[in-house]
């Protein structure tokens, strides 16, 4: 249901944009996540995005990472600036859908995560 990509190996300083594309029938995304796992570390969030478009960060990111969705496409990115090294990881999204207009249930999902590794 979510598969992410953009990944990749990159420079300090340099960016990257990921991406995470929300399949099947959706009527709402309410909220979409970007999580952060370094190595030997916990998962972490770093991003948080509403279906009104407000979006938190962590302190981490803040100024350097921008999440922005394209609801015609059901796909949300995550714009990575003046990447740093401490940036590494595994990055993963999730997202909580509602796929029925009328039902009201929401789903929550993970895509499969897409390694971004900086280099010094």
């Amino acid at each position: 249901q979510l598969q992410a990509s953009g990944g990749g190996l990159v420079q300090a300083g340099g960016s990257l944009r990921l991406s995470c594309a929300a399949s099947g029938t959706i009527f709402e995304i309410t909220r979409m996540n970007w999580y952060r796992q370094g190595p030997g570390k916990q998962r972490d969030l770093v991003a948080s995005t509403t279906d009104g478009g407000s979006a938190v960060y962590a302190d981490s990111v803040k100024g350097r990472f921008t999440a922005y969705r394209d609801n015609a496409k059901n796909t949300e990115y995550l714009q990575m600036n003046s990447l740093k090294p401490e940036d590494t990881g595994v990055y993963y999204c999730n997202a909580v859908i509602q796929h029925n207009r009328w039902t009201g249930v929401k789903n929550e999902y993970w895509g499969q995560g897409t390694q971004v590794t900086v280099s010094s």
